[in-house]
């Protein structure tokens, strides 16, 4: 009994110690990181936090993640998406919300852009061998290549938004690497929304959204736009953003060489081949990653000129990294410029286009 008198208070002492660690506020910012997707994640959060909440965070932003990737992976056989890609065509599939808004926001970007942005270009991103079906890095054949294109085509897939659900009409293996990431940034945003969180950024892969202010008051957070080359990274452009989501498409990072010409692993989805032009980065800022992830790519394809009349059309703000030669020309469009302010525009020493 007398040792239980002592043993008592120190449990006891201990376990309320355990509590007040847990509860105690962390310094500011709290990360999160890991892999998903084949990418990283990174989550920095300026509000405070006890190691108690943090921990139900990190919970709940991987829960979000992990939800985007069973929904829309082509690298796991047992996704939603790729049981839609094997369904019988011209039968109607029931999905979920989150897979029919993607597809909607996918085949209304296919839209607009003359079918520059496409959903169904799988089947000619594995004959490059940039998809999920391994290969040997190769020129396809151009008899299997034109087979494959001929199939290819935002007509292929219908989406009924009204009764959520969607259909293949022809043999097309629907991916949706080009707009499933922003969406996974814009869902892990929603989370922390949900949250209560007011200041933090969320980064997939280079994928970003920010809510409020780096240091919790008044400071944008700053977002580098880089150099559009394959070796280290580094910031051409530093932009001040709040409240905003920013998507880059480039040609520099993943590609091939084979017989001394290089192959970007951006397939126009209209010719069937990999874009080849002066066009080296787009990055779209906009309310919404997914719509933002989606338009990089399409401007990305249709270059530089047709590129940005398509942003003045849309009042898309866009940053261009344009190659000139070994150097680089920055050009925005009006909307970015009504973004970020005339200042901002001057300091980033760059070009508006007319």
């Amino acid at each position: 009994m007398n040792v239980l008198r002592v043993l008592l208070p120190l449990l006891l002492a201990g376990l309320l110690m355990g509590c007040s660690e847990r509860d105690r506020p962390l310094e500011a910012p709290v990360t999160f990181d890991g892999e998903i997707f084949g990418t990283f994640y990174q989550v920095s959060v300026v509000d405070s936090l006890t190691q108690r909440q943090a921990d139900a965070l990190e919970a709940g932003i991987l829960a979000e993640l992990e939800a985007v990737d069973a929904a829309m992976s082509t690298w796991r056989d047992d996704s939603e998406l790729m049981a839609f890609n094997a369904a019988p065509l011209g039968e109607w599939q029931p999905l979920s919300d989150e897979l029919i808004d993607v597809l909607a926001i996918g085949q209304s970007v296919a839209r607009a852009s003359d079918g520059a942005f496409d959903m169904t270009v799988g089947g000619l991103v594995n004959l490059w061998s940039f998809g999920p079906q391994a290969r040997p890095r190769e020129v396809p054949d151009p008899l299997t290549l034109a087979a494959q294109l001929a199939q290819t085509g935002p007509d292929s897939v219908q989406v009924d938004e009204q009764g959520r659900r969607a259909r293949r009409l022809r043999d097309v293996f629907v991916d949706l690497s080009a707009v499933a990431k922003g969406h996974a940034t814009d869902q892990v945003a929603a989370y922390l929304d949900q949250q209560e969180l007011d200041h933090f950024l969320v980064n997939l892969g280079g994928e970003l959204k920010v809510r409020g202010y780096r240091d919790g008051e008044a400071a944008p957070w700053r977002v580098g736009i880089e150099v559009p080359e394959s070796g280290p990274q580094q910031a051409q452009h530093v932009l001040p953003l709040a409240d905003m989501a920013v998507a880059t498409s480039g040609d520099y990072r993943n590609y091939f060489e084979l017989d001394g010409r290089r192959y970007s692993h951006t397939i126009d989805p209209r010719s069937g081949y990999p874009i080849a032009h002066r066009l080296a980065s787009v990055s779209v800022v906009h309310a919404s990653d997914a719509w933002a992830d989606a338009w990089a790519t399409a401007l990305l394809v249709l270059g530089e000129e047709q590129g940005m009349a398509l942003a003045r059309e849309q009042s898309l703000a866009v940053l261009m990294l344009v190659r000139q030669g070994e150097e680089w020309t920055s050009r925005v469009s009006p909307a970015f410029v009504e973004v970020f302010g005339e200042a901002v525009v001057e300091d980033l020493a760059v070009h508006i286009a007319q």
